[in-house]
């Protein structure tokens, strides 16, 4: 099996010309490819081929992405500009005398927008930048197939239990099958004695029961949902085994399983049966859950 999970974590450094970097990467369960990135201040061109190296990578999740750089000779490259950082310092002052709330940090004043900016006399040329972004890139993508690798080790452990659940689902339908099949005669039975309680020593005629009793067998009739069930159920196996993200698709099957659950505790007219399609109804959630961590 082959599945992938939208769950993992991986992290790569690397360095060049007196730079050091590191990057993290994390996915979490989501209904589309959302990347959140974070880069110092001067790396923001890195953006773009960032997000279409993981597009290229992934289908779906929740990803965040950091970047973290240390430079030679401090924070070479980088200054404080003066202007910006007054005016967080009185933006932050007022919100105190406000508020009430504790200054603001020095930390948290710099991690501000705009206040720390590229050192124009430290400006690299179009050539060097290139190097030097080409060069951190490549270390992000060592950090993608890490990534990608972590979420496939995590997609076949995810498998395993989805096979198992989908295995349960077609035992409880089996079970289900010849729960019904008893049904007719249990019908029969029940209208016979419900008759006699209310007609007392009033005979009804053989062929008057065997229509009402067809009535009752036609209405609890769910031979049509087991066989959606069992075909749902050979879609699920085969799905576990591609190699494509089908995630979406599963999650889909999983309402499909449901609706048909339904329908079966519903015409039931048998304790048992509806014993069963309500533990086919839970088996069904537990698989709908774990679903949703599929690419």
């Amino acid at each position: 099996m082959t599945i992938g999970s939208m769950t993992g974590f991986a992290e790569s450094t690397g360095s060049h010309d007196g730079l050091r970097w590191r990057w993290e990467t994390k996915s979490v369960n989501g209904r589309s490819l959302e990347l959140r990135l974070r880069t110092p201040p001067g790396f923001d061109s890195l953006e773009q081929p960032a997000r279409m190296m993981a597009a290229e990578r992934f289908r779906r999740g929740n990803f965040q992405i950091n970047l973290t750089v240390e430079t030679e000779g401090s924070a070479r490259g980088l200054k404080v500009d003066p202007v910006a950082l007054a005016s967080a310092v009185k933006l932050a002052r007022e919100v105190a005398a406000e508020t009430g709330l504790a200054p603001a940090r020095i930390d948290g004043l710099l991690a501000l927008k705009g206040v720390i900016v590229q050192d124009e006399s430290g400006f690299l040329d179009p050539m060097t930048r290139g190097h030097r972004d080409a060069a951190i890139l490549k270390s992000l993508a060592t950090a993608f197939d890490a990534l990608s690798k972590a979420r496939l080790n995590e997609g076949a452990k995810l498998a395993q239990l989805l096979s198992a659940q989908v295995d349960a689902i077609a035992r409880l339908v089996d079970e289900a099958n010849k729960l019904a099949a008893a049904q007719p005669e249990a019908l029969r039975q029940r209208l016979t004695v419900q008759i006699q309680e209310l007609a007392g020593n009033v005979q009804v005629a053989p062929e008057r029961l065997a229509q009402e009793v067809a009535l009752l067998a036609t209405r609890a009739d769910v031979r049509e949902e087991l066989d959606r069930l069992r075909a749902h159920v050979q879609d699920a196996r085969a799905l576990l085994h591609s190699v494509e993200a089908v995630g979406r698709k599963l999650d889909f099957l999983a309402q499909e399983f449901n609706r048909e659950a339904n329908t079966l505790c519903a015409k039931s007219a048998d304790i048992a049966l509806t014993r069963t399609g309500l533990a086919l109804k839970a088996t069904i959630d537990q698989f709908r859950e774990q679903a949703q961590n599929v690419e």
